[in-house]
């Protein structure tokens, strides 16, 4: 399982009840702290481990570092972080490597385990699935506000607890609950990663708007006009895609995210276990949907 899909990583079978997750991802600082921008990269290389219901097991550094205009002891603090979220997922730090760059970047390449017969796809969400969310959105828009440095230290506070927190709880909820698809809402947007999974599936999803969960305090950043560039770029592929409502409405929904949540397709009974159970650990779930047969958009909001 390759590039001929969406799916969130690779696949590669190493025998029959055994397989590779392949994947890495590299961010631009979203905060001024080095150790916690170490731990959002980190948590967010990892998510496409957990999307397709995989664990982690070894990751290697990519860090691209300006020697010439930052102390070392910064790239220190970042490798930190990343160890740090590294030790969480109960996985190993094997290497890497460090170019040099006139600007900062971080991320992982990650090797997960899984067993073939339980890959979790992105493309497999069936008519009559139900739609569960795990972290609400708009950390885009509020890593803009924290780089104008115009953001109430709250918010600032709450987006980077989602940002550093990994999916590794939903992920094995997830799989012990038979999800029929998944994916990790990232820099496409939550309206991005929806569309992907619909087309894939060849199906329609209907979505509550009132029940899509949005960090409050990020409706008046976009009212203050501290929306990021992806943000729109987003929204111009795939406002075709999306009926029903539309408008600035929708442009949280369209912000793209950084370690965001996953976006999980389920059985009704297998939704209400998934929820009830997460409700339970005091985790973040909530219902925010439905798949339908194809309809006119692959999105539809109500």
């Amino acid at each position: 399982m390759g590039v001929e899909g969406a799916e969130d990583a690779g696949i590669y079978r190493i025998g029959e009840s055994l397989a590779l997750v392949e994947t890495t991802d590299i961010i631009t600082p979203l905060v001024d702290d080095p150790f916690t921008f170490g731990r959002i990269a980190a948590a967010n290389a990892l998510s496409d481990v957990y999307a397709m219901g995989g664990r982690p097991v070894t990751a290697m550094n990519l860090a691209f570092f300006p020697a010439c205009s930052l102390p070392t002891s910064v790239l220190a603090a970042i490798l930190a972080g990343g160890a740090d979220a590294l030790r969480e997922a109960g996985a190993c730090l094997v290497g890497g490597h460090t170019v040099e760059d006139d600007e900062l970047k971080f991320g992982l390449a990650v090797t997960g385990l899984i067993d073939p017969a339980r890959i979790v796809r992105n493309c497999t969400a069936r008519p009559g699935d139900l739609l569960v969310l795990t972290k609400p959105l708009g950390t885009g828009i509020v890593s803009t506000a924290i780089k104008a440095e115009m953001v109430a230290p709250a918010l600032e506070a709450e987006a980077i607890r989602w940002m550093t927190q990994l999916n590794s709880a939903a992920a094995q909820l997830m799989v012990a609950c038979a999800a029929t698809a998944a994916t990790d809402v990232t820099g496409f947007g939550f309206i991005g990663h929806a569309c992907e999974m619909a087309l894939g599936a060849g199906v329609s999803f209907r979505i509550e708007l009132s029940r899509v969960p949005v960090m409050a305090g990020v409706a008046a950043l976009v009212d203050d006009g501290l929306v990021p560039a992806g943000c729109y770029r987003n929204r111009e592929h795939y406002a075709a895609l999306v009926s029903g409502i539309g408008g600035d409405i929708l442009l949280p929904l369209f912000d793209p995210q950084t370690s965001g949540g996953l976006l999980i397709a389920l059985a009704p009974a297998d939704a209400g276990e998934f929820l009830s159970r997460s409700e339970a650990a005091g985790a973040f779930a909530l219902c925010i949907g439905g798949v339908e047969p194809k309809g006119g958009t692959p999105i539809v909001f109500v």
